[in-house]
């Protein structure tokens, strides 16, 4: 899941070196946090935060077909 959580936001930003996702695990859920380069928080929230909201989405679905724990997508400044 982390692979494609990078992959989709490489393709996003202008600055794909500095993407960083971080997995922390917890009994309940499993949540994802973003970090990525300066000036490329827009890019990935999007218009009225539609590209989150996709991307958020994305995640919750794929792991809900995995059967695993409810996933979350937080963007860490």
């Amino acid at each position: 899941m982390q692979e494609m959580i990078e992959m989709v936001i490489k393709k996003l930003v202008d600055k794909p070196d500095e993407v960083r996702v971080n997995a922390v695990e917890t009994e309940q859920r499993i949540i994802f946090e973003l970090t990525v380069g300066e000036g490329d928080y827009g890019k990935v929230i999007g218009k009225h935060g539609r590209n989150i909201s996709a991307l958020r989405t994305l995640v919750f679905a794929v792991n809900a077909k995995e059967g695993g724990k409810r996933a979350r997508l937080d963007v860490i400044d």
